[in-house]
């Protein structure tokens, strides 16, 4: 959306023409609701906007035969690497050599996709936030063999996109999910102990840190299974690491398909 919206011609891909459809009417809505604001007191000109946005959007079932006539490739798939990899295993047969390959993961190592294909020095990653319309930023990942001249594109796109591009290395979490998981999973913590109970803790953090939300709160919107996999794919990488300890708490939750707001419950009830 972020992309055809300022000027990109885009191909969203996806498994099945139904998805693809469901995503083109919520890329609409959101169009919409975005329109809404910015045009105000011109309802033609935000007409014109999506029309012109939505022209500058297809869509395809198959990632193989569009690929050959992109400059750029962004990933958004399930956080697994071997489904990754295989994705971009079977793209970089597909693409040209000048193609940029990119992940929009948020915990997996860039470099293992990386090393999956052929463009070790054209590869790193764009990490979006959500919703990425309201968001500004874009954490932009240098591995250690991504060129120079790849980078400063990735930065140049994340700015004409209208995002704010942040730098990181290629390190567990980035710059915000590394310092925002452990903070989270403390908060865990500091409840399993008894210390607070989950409604003060998510009061004392928006009144006393200026949080829109508060650790719980942000749990269950992002997902308690999304969630265990982030910290449990940290501890595997560094399991003496106390910042990465998984919760008795978290894990009984997870497994009771208690999963936050999308399933109606996770530590609160919806």
């Amino acid at each position: 959306q972020v992309a055809a919206a300022s000027g990109h011609t885009v191909v969203l891909v996806d498994q099945s023409d139904e998805i693809l459809k469901k995503s083109t009417k919520g890329i609409e809505e959101s169009l919409k609701r975005v329109t809404k604001k910015k045009f105000a007191d011109k309802p033609e000109a935000g007409a014109e906007f999506i029309k012109k946005t939505l022209k500058n959007l297809t869509t395809s079932t198959d990632a193989a035969s569009v690929v050959h006539s992109t400059d750029l490739v962004i990933e958004a798939i399930v956080e697994n690497l071997e489904v990754k990899n295989e994705l971009f295993k079977r793209l970089d047969k597909f693409a040209p050599e000048h193609t940029i390959f990119a992940s929009n993961t948020s915990s997996l190592q860039i470099t293992k996709m990386a090393n999956a294909t052929t463009r070790q020095d054209r590869f790193g990653g764009l990490h979006f936030f959500n919703p990425v319309p309201m968001m500004k930023l874009v954490e932009v990942i240098k591995t250690p063999m991504t060129s120079q001249k790849t980078f400063e594109s990735l930065v140049d796109f994340s700015k004409a996109v209208g995002k704010s591009p942040v730098s990181c290395k290629d390190t567990p979490g980035f710059i915000v999910n590394r310092l925002l998981v452990p903070y989270m999973m403390e908060a865990v913590r500091l409840f399993e102990r008894g210390d607070a109970s989950k409604e003060d803790i998510d009061v004392a953090m928006k009144l006393g840190a200026g949080y829109p939300m508060g650790p719980f709160e942000l749990l269950d919107y992002v997902g308690l299974d999304t969630s265990k996999y982030i910290i449990d794919g940290w501890h595997s990488l560094e399991p003496n690491n106390p910042l990465f300890a998984p919760s008795p708490l978290l894990n009984k939750l997870v497994e009771e398909k208690k999963l936050g707001k999308k399933t109606g419950e996770g530590f609160y009830k919806y």
